[in-house]
């Protein structure tokens, strides 16, 4: 159950950073004004996230082996 729990989680957390990161390139792709305003800041979230989720998931590794 609670490998289930870390799966679900994780493919979550995977897929947020995924919308993100599309996100990011497609303003990027598109340029304009959501580029500029938006860009650096989609890029920088993307950051945040992943790095998020592999702190959950290492957390995670870690409480299980002990």
């Amino acid at each position: 159950m609670q490998d289930r729990t870390l799966m679900i989680l994780s493919m979550v957390l995977i897929g947020g950073v995924i919308a993100i990161l599309l996100t990011g390139i497609g303003g990027f792709a598109k340029g304009g004004e959501f580029n500029r305003k938006h860009g650096n800041r989609m890029m920088r979230w993307r950051l945040y996230a992943q790095a998020f989720a592999i702190v959950v998931m290492l957390g995670y590794v870690w409480w299980r082996a002990n």
